[in-house]
């Protein structure tokens, strides 16, 4: 009944561990709150005049997660969402977050005991020179006192210390003890060959006292967490990217139509000059000048048609697709998507949830903070519960035999004396860690509130000079057909009608991208925010899935 009982005793004490295992040594991670943020985006700046009645107008509202429907553009829409699933970016993020979950699985792991299975068969030929040489001699000295006599102990053991048990299996030793000398194994026996059998199993447990351990889940799970928030960023960016280069398309499109209407204005001016000079109306020089004005304006279609083809190739690019591959789908001239006339910018105080960057920045803070707590745990001893159990015989046919067995269980422990400074090195080197973690997340939210003040700011100024251009269109379009109507009449000279086609080609062209970059700056000003995905978030991929298998 012994054996059971110190079993149960060993038990005991380790539930006891368990119960006091409870102290967590290292700082405890809390969330940081921003030391300022405005109650408004639209605190302390300039009011900005709304210049048209169709100005957008940012408002103080719930920002909408997936904000690229406000432009109103079902393609736009399908590409986004095909962005999300297929962007080679994102799959890479995707596969980095399998990774950190299978990393906090091993952190884990480390919490429970590991059990292994064993099993062994060895043929063993003991060395005559060896350890076991010094038992032979011992043996031989043992019982060699007398000539033809023998020493044999009650106890059944020689006095050389050997049992006189004869070694089961063991060749040239008798079971029955005949043939061997009473009370000491022969010294030539020992050195025989044998085989010995065995199959078991062992166990180890760390007794987390100082919650180094913990810790270290700690850190993987914050870790886990940054990939997450790592993800959702790439997939932002990327959102942002194919909304941006949907965009700049459209408005590539747009001047390419715009430079072939003013090509066939030039076009006509050309013809009304070489008419007006087979009838002695006009001269040689207003002919060649408003050649001059067709090849000038057909000259600024090709640059354009290069653009419109490596912006769609940026798309097919986004889409993991081939060269060109979009170019039946994407080719045909759209509107450039309007922006709304109402903007939800939400509220300062939201932007720390919901942009992911900080999320981010916030998550490898813990993080660090945790991989302190590691480093404090490592100046604490460390206290191993440990055990195994075999069934072990020279002879296979006595692995069934329960007199076989063998066991043992106890608890180790590993106190750090001498480490030449590194424990101290390395908990430097963590605390230090810390501080750059806490000061990076400190940037980011900074840089967070300048993205959405300058967006914002290039966002409304850009509708001013928007509405101006829009003027100036009007402007130089009377221009134009007035100097064509002097021309005509005699009364002014062609280059007053160059002039006009000239500003008014770069009038329109203007307007144009200024069209453009309204659209564009409110991706933009949606990417400072960090809407998109914070609610609706994409399916994750299968290799995450299977990671967490």
């Amino acid at each position: 009944m012994k054996e059971p009982a110190s079993a149960l005793r060993i038990a005991t004490l380790a539930v006891v561990a368990l119960v006091v295992s409870d102290c967590t040594v290292g700082p405890n991670f809390e969330q940081p709150q921003p030391w300022w943020s405005p109650t408004s985006w639209f605190q302390g700046r300039p009011e900005v005049r709304q210049t048209t009645a169709s100005s957008s107008e940012p408002v103080a509202e719930p920002v909408d997660p997936t904000w690229w429907r406000l432009f109103d553009d079902p393609q736009l829409t399908t590409l986004v969402q095909r962005v999300a699933a297929s962007n080679l970016d994102v799959r890479v993020a995707t596969v980095r977050l399998a990774e950190s979950r299978a990393s906090l699985r091993v952190a884990r792991a480390d919490q429970f005991p590991s059990f292994n299975g064993n099993s062994s068969y060895t043929y063993q030929q003991p060395s005559r020179k060896g350890v076991l040489s010094e038992l032979g001699t011992a043996a031989s000295s043992g019982s060699g006192g007398t000539s033809g006599s023998t020493s044999a102990s009650t106890s059944g053991a020689s006095s050389g210390g050997l049992p006189n048990t004869p070694m089961s299996g063991t060749p040239g030793v008798a079971s029955n003890g005949a043939g061997a000398t009473q009370g000491a194994v022969p010294n030539t026996a020992i050195f025989n060959p044998f085989s010995l059998y065995q199959y078991g199993f062992d166990a180890s447990w760390e007794l987390d006292f100082w919650g180094r351990v913990r810790r270290n889940v700690e850190s993987a799970a914050a870790q886990q967490t940054e990939s997450e928030e790592s993800r959702r960023n790439t997939v932002l960016q990327a959102v942002a990217e194919m909304a941006r280069d949907y965009i700049q398309l459209r408005g590539t499109q747009r001047q390419i139509e715009i430079t072939r209407e003013n090509l066939n204005t030039a076009q006509q001016s050309l013809q009304l000059t070489q008419d007006r000079a087979v009838g002695g109306l006009a001269t040689d020089l207003d002919v060649q000048n408003a050649a001059a004005q067709v090849d000038t304006t057909q000259s600024q279609i090709p640059p354009l048609q290069a653009q419109e083809a490596q912006l769609i190739n940026a798309i097919s690019l986004l889409l993991a697709e081939a060269p060109n591959t979009l170019r039946a789908e994407l080719q045909t001239p759209k509107p450039i998507p309007p922006v709304p006339p109402r903007v939800p910018v939400g509220l300062p105080s939201e932007l720390a949830r919901r942009r992911p960057d900080i999320r981010q920045a916030e998550a490898a803070l813990h993080s660090a903070t945790a991989d302190v707590g590691v480093a404090v745990a490592d100046f604490y001893p460390r206290v191993t519960l440990s055990g195994s159990f075999a069934i072990q015989a020279l002879n296979a046919k006595d692995l069934g035999d329960w007199a076989a067995r063998t066991y043992s269980i106890g608890p180790s422990l590993t106190l750090p004396i001498f480490e030449g400074g590194r424990l101290r090195g390395t908990l430097a080197l963590r605390k230090a860690q810390q501080q750059e973690a806490a000061v990076n997340y400190q940037r980011t939210v900074l840089q967070a509130l300048h993205d959405v003040d300058n967006a914002l700011t290039s966002y409304q100024t850009e509708q001013q000079r928007q509405a101006q251009l829009q003027l100036a269109v009007v402007a130089n379009q009377r221009a134009v057909a007035l100097a064509r109507e002097r021309y005509t009449q005699g009364i002014a000279d062609f280059l007053n009608v160059l002039d006009a086609e000239r500003s008014l080609l770069a009038a329109q062209q203007q307007l144009t991208d200024s069209t453009t970059m309204i659209s564009t700056d409110l991706v933009q000003l949606y990417k400072a925010l960090g809407g998109g995905w914070e609610s609706d978030y994409p399916a994750e991929d299968e290799a995450v899935k299977q990671a967490a298998l």
